[in-house]
């Protein structure tokens, strides 16, 4: 029998078609995949146009494809806790016990910080707002580590705002969407997270490589980290707020510092956004650059309100005679030097002048009295 005697034989041309256009669909959905996932710039703007498209209609379509996933883990998840749920609640009423101890401690010390802070004046950081979202598809690969949450701009999601988990910190948005936003993991090669150490209070940056484990760059000071020390996000740079959970310190097997991230204790199914406004969009530069002005002193102020009169030069009438200057005088007559007295000459006899009164008689000297005889009495 010959392919035209086949009843199948007019489907030849519409299957051939049909063919075509899922390979061609094929190619496009690839191609869009491809460049979604491609590195632009790290900049907040540049999430490109096709990026953003596709992050549109991959969120949906993930969120479908997940839902097998999701309900089979749901499943195993109620079986393991069916059957440890003896053992779970032995381990429970232990901990319960313990933190009973521990808490009225807490809360004296809780009310006794209140008051500190009262006293002192302190500024404390207001409540960040959250929204929840759920993650729908990850684009794991060999150059980049990132997540597709299901909630976008309309929400206030905005590029920069940290993702958290129920365990910690997961990593921070680089691109927001109508819908969906990208998330990029603490992982990822392009990770740059400022962190401190809780013991000694030392700085670092936990910088992804693309390992499970991200590393420690930067460390300061002597011993400044151990093997289980707590790790917590810095807030240097205003990039992400102070005090987040990130993991504990461990010394990798290349020799470096590691840390065993938080978030990796469950599955990462359910994060927060943490709806954090970077520091430089809360200070106001147009106030900082201004130059201050000094506050007004009494004098000043008094100044201000009567404004000074415009003084006039003294006039002097023509008629009028001027006083002489006595002051003037008496002060020169000070400052001009003496003379030195002249020295004695002999005394000349007087003359008599012609048209003169004639000299008056020299006083003659009185004579002394005789001393007194020998024998005598007074």
């Amino acid at each position: 029998m010959s392919l035209r005697d086949n009843p199948l034989g007019e489907l030849k041309v519409p299957l051939a078609w049909g063919a075509a256009i899922a390979l061609i669909v094929a190619v496009v959905a690839a191609s869009a995949i491809l460049l979604s996932d491609r590195r632009e710039t790290f900049k907040a703007e540049a999430y490109g146009a096709t990026r953003r498209a596709s992050d549109t209609v991959l969120a949906p379509v993930g969120d479908v494809l997940a839902a097998p996933g999701r309900w089979t883990g749901a499943g195993v998840d109620s079986v393991r806790d069916y059957f440890g749920a003896a053992s779970e609640n032995r381990e429970l009423k232990a901990e319960l016990k313990e933190m009973r101890q521990w808490r009225d401690v807490a809360i004296a010390l809780r009310t006794e910080n209140a008051r500190y802070r009262t006293l002192l004046g302190l500024k404390t950081d207001p409540p960040i707002p959250m929204v929840a979202a759920r993650i729908v598809t990850d684009s794991r690969g060999p150059f980049a580590d990132t997540r597709l949450a299901n909630t976008g701009r309309e929400h206030g999601v905005k590029v920069g705002n940290p993702v958290m988990s129920e365990n910690g910190l997961v990593g921070r948005v680089i691109g927001v969407t109508d819908g969906a936003s990208r998330v990029l993991l603490l992982t990822d090669i392009a990770s740059r997270t400022p962190v401190m150490i809780v013991r000694t209070n030392a700085r670092a940056i936990l910088t992804g490589d693309g390992g499970p484990n991200p590393r420690l760059d930067y460390l300061r000071g002597h011993d400044p980290i151990r093997e289980g020390d707590q790790l917590l996000t810095s807030g240097d740079g205003g990039v992400v707020p102070r005090g987040l959970p990130v993991g504990v310190a461990v010394k990798g097997l290349d020799g470096r510092w590691r840390v065993v991230l938080a978030s990796d204790r469950a599955p990462i199914d359910f994060v927060r956004i943490l709806l954090f406004q970077d520091f430089t969009q809360l200070v106001n530069t147009k106030e900082l650059a201004e130059t201050p002005t000094p506050p007004p002193t009494p004098g000043g102020a008094a100044v201000e309100t009567a404004p000074a009169k415009p003084v006039q030069p003294p006039t002097t009438p023509a008629s009028a005679t001027p006083k002489p200057d006595v002051i003037g005088a008496a002060i020169a007559k000070s400052i001009a030097p003496t003379p030195k007295p002249a020295a004695a000459s002999p005394a000349k006899p007087a003359t008599a002048k012609p048209d003169g009164k004639p000299a008056a008689p020299q006083a003659k000297p009185k004579p002394k009295a005789p001393p007194p005889a020998a024998g005598a009495t007074p």
